[in-house]
């Protein structure tokens, strides 16, 4: 089902689930020990009622169908995965290096490009309040 969806709908559909990962991942602060996965549902099933344009597009049929339900899962398990497992770029890296560093604070560790851009966003903020330490 989820195959035969419009390239132009699919392309929503992955942009939606790397969204709603990397706003639920933010509210935990990427501390992999406060994953939910149930809380990330619950985002998601919010996410698609209230914002996913998309979402309103598809027939009811389909919106009921286990089978659509359970083929977005398995989309969604494999952008995750997809997501965890993309490298920092060395210019995300380097520019970590460059924010701790102005901020004296220690090394942290981050695992994926994704997470890097959440610290790299995070640090400049810190930075511009002027803090001197996290």
């Amino acid at each position: 089902m989820l195959k035969q969806l419009p390239h132009r709908l699919k392309m929503n559909i992955t942009l939606s689930i790397k969204k709603v990962f990397e706003r639920y991942m933010a509210t935990i602060d990427w501390d992999e020990t406060k994953y939910d996965a149930a809380a990330l549902m619950e985002q998601w099933r919010h996410y698609l009622y209230n914002e996913a344009t998309w979402f309103a597009q598809l027939d009811d049929k389909m919106k009921t169908n286990p089978q659509f339900h359970e083929q977005l899962a398995d989309r969604m398990n494999e952008i995750i995965d997809q997501l965890v497992n993309e490298p920092p770029t060395d210019d995300q890296i380097a520019e970590i290096n460059r924010l701790v560093e102005r901020l004296g604070i220690d090394d942290f560790p981050y695992g994926c490009k994704l997470e890097a851009k959440y610290h790299i966003e995070r640090l400049r903020q810190e930075l511009k309040k002027g803090a001197p330490r996290l």
